[in-house]
């Protein structure tokens, strides 16, 4: 069963939200958080959704501020906006009565999922598909000085998916991501926590990987897998990912 819905977060935005419920029900749920310049029905949560539905388990995947359904200028978005919109939908799945649940970030969402999980005690799992960890590192290589001037000056940035027309985003998203790196919140979180990136990712630095890994103090798993990009586009890195992402929430939600 789908449900499309909307909800309100603390600012009072409208969010749009996918409910996927297995036939029967269940008190297991994953909650999904897509990536930067992406949507609730990226590739990733699709996948996911169906393989975890088959083993009795709920989905929940929404657009963060500003992107796909969910209401807001893009160029408004921040980290600490889409942390109070993951906040926000991990305690309206507690409200519809769901007493598992797992949270899982790609890119973007796997700093928000990180940030979230680490302001919580009552998440069965984290699992995370090559995280942003310091975004405002991740930017600043990915442009460069001038780059960054450029951004201070007019409020834009290149298309880093691939886009030839540069983004509407105020460089306030760089002052706030500047106070969101997630390597000291990781140190006080509970939930047993994946990594999965690729040693080809062109976006995300590796590092950020392995140093969040040796902050977390509980149960972790790092898995890179060797020639996987970041956007995992050969059949078989993808594949793999979505499996180990996957067996991780089905092996904490269900066991």
């Amino acid at each position: 069963m789908e449900e499309r819905f909307s909800f309100l977060d603390p600012q009072g935005h409208r969010v749009a939200a996918i409910l996927t419920v297995p036939d029967g029900g269940t008190d297991k749920i994953a909650i999904l958080c897509h990536g930067f310049l992406s949507s609730k029905t990226s590739s990733t949560n699709n996948a996911l959704t169906r393989m975890l539905i088959d083993h009795g388990i709920a989905t929940f995947r929404f657009d963060f501020f500003g992107q796909g359904e969910s209401e807001g200028p893009f160029e408004l978005v921040t980290t600490s906006l889409a942390v109070e919109q993951a906040q926000t939908s991990v305690a309206l799945m507690r409200e519809r009565g769901y007493r598992h649940i797992g949270l899982m970030g790609s890119s973007f969402g796997g700093l928000v999922a990180t940030l979230t999980a680490s302001q919580r005690t009552d998440l069965a799992c984290l699992a995370l598909k090559c995280p942003v960890v310091d975004f405002a590192e991740e930017l600043r290589l990915e442009f460069g000085d001038d780059g960054m001037a450029q951004w201070k000056t007019t409020n834009t940035i290149p298309n880093i998916m691939g886009g030839s027309d540069r983004i509407a985003l105020h460089y306030a998203f760089y002052e706030d991501a500047l106070r969101q790196i997630a390597y000291v919140p990781a140190r006080s979180m509970t939930a047993p926590t994946v990594i999965v990136q690729g040693d080809k990712d062109e976006h995300v630095p590796l590092h950020q990987s392995q140093r969040l890994y040796e902050a977390l103090a509980g149960q972790k798993r790092l898995e890179i897998l060797p020639g996987a990009d970041h956007q995992f586009t050969r059949g078989d890195d993808f594949g793999r990912m979505t499996n180990l992402i996957a067996d991780w929430l089905i092996s904490h939600l269900t066991g």
